[in-house]
């Protein structure tokens, strides 16, 4: 999170906008942009993205590094119910 951080702070400054502005314009609080660009280990997703978005940047989802097999595939999160 602390890159996410460090990256959303340096997109911040690059466009010449305050905490404030970043946050009245996602709608959230000029505390919540503080704690994305702190690497807040935890945030609601709904406003980080919301966050992101002002800021023109986006979320990729990625394999993680060295992992090769998922740990649950669609049939393990299948209920009974499915299987009809």
């Amino acid at each position: 999170m602390r890159s996410l951080g460090g990256e959303v702070r340096a997109r911040r400054r690059t466009l010449g906008l305050t905490q404030q502005q970043v946050a009245d314009l996602a709608g959230v609080s000029t505390r919540f942009v503080h704690t994305v660009e702190a690497g807040k280990p935890t945030l609601r997703l709904d406003r980080l993205l919301d966050v992101l978005e002002v800021l023109g940047l986006g979320m990729r989802l990625v394999p993680s590094p060295g992992l090769h097999e998922p740990t649950a595939t669609a049939q393990d999160l299948r209920g009974p119910a499915d299987d009809a």
